[in-house]
């Protein structure tokens, strides 16, 4: 096994962990690894990001679903709009977006260099989810229309499609605000609209990628293996303090992106 390999499969020890511990966060770090560590371009990297976070979601929902945490009838209502977007981003929108986003004199952003900004982007809102404390108040009394639920699931589908995340800093708010899930029921509720979108928008990727499958699957093998040590270390430490922390980080890796990729 040589170096690079090595380091990536020690990256997937701590993904997993990550997830283990505080629930998301996976693809922030998938992402960064697989782009600036390993040297795969982002289309390839938030592909493989899609897979390892779903086959990772795949068994929190299984750890949640015992623990009777996770509602399949809300999950699988959101699941269908964001799905479909997933699976439509990855299969026609990533393959055609223009090489050549914009040019200004000497400044030229390129297709690579936009996914991967906007990926960061995103990571500051999460990163600013994970920060503060959410106030997020519960009103048992409304319930929305399904309609407004499709669009906001093909809104996040579209968004979680571009940037490969699994994106349960944007799911668990929703069901919490939009279906009125409890906090605990949401976060375990979002593993399987994460697991479904993330492992369908990758199916969308195998049509246009060369996927090496090895790789992906030993890699994906030991973040399973880190989300199975997370669960467990997640007893003994505090989670909002740990996702504070990792928020913190988040924040910076965030910048760090931003100013490698305008430089």
């Amino acid at each position: 096994m040589d170096t690079i390999h090595l380091i990536g499969y020690t990256g997937a020890l701590i993904v997993g962990l990550i997830l283990g511990l505080i629930g998301g966060g996976g693809s922030i770090l998938t992402v960064p690894l697989l782009v600036y560590l390993l040297g795969y371009n982002p289309v390839m990297a938030t592909a493989y990001s899609l897979f390892v976070v779903g086959a990772t979601s795949l068994v929190g929902t299984y750890q949640k679903h015992k623990k009777g945490l996770v509602d399949f009838k809300i999950g699988l209502a959101f699941s269908f709009p964001s799905f479909l977007a997933v699976y439509l981003s990855r299969m026609y929108l990533v393959p055609n977006i223009p090489d050549i986003l914009f040019s200004f004199n000497k400044f030229m952003l390129t297709k690579e260099m936009g996914i991967m900004i906007f990926f960061a982007l995103i990571m500051v809102l999460a990163a600013i989810s994970m920060i503060r404390k959410a106030k997020i108040q519960e009103d048992k009394k409304h319930k929305q229309a399904y309609y407004y639920t499709f669009i906001q699931g093909l809104a996040i589908g579209t968004v979680t499609g571009l940037i490969g995340a699994g994106g349960g800093f944007l799911y668990i708010p929703a069901l919490v605000l939009w279906a009125n899930l409890p906090m605990k029921k949401a976060v375990g509720t979002s593993l399987i609209i994460i697991t479904i979108n993330s492992l369908i928008g990758f199916l969308g990727d195998i049509q246009n990628l060369k996927i090496e499958w090895v790789f992906l699957l030993i890699f994906t093998f030991i973040s399973i293996i880190g989300i199975l040590i997370g669960v467990y270390l997640s007893k003994f430490i505090s989670g909002e303090k740990l996702k504070k922390s990792f928020g913190i980080f988040t924040l910076i890796m965030a910048i760090y992106i931003i100013y490698k990729e305008i430089n």
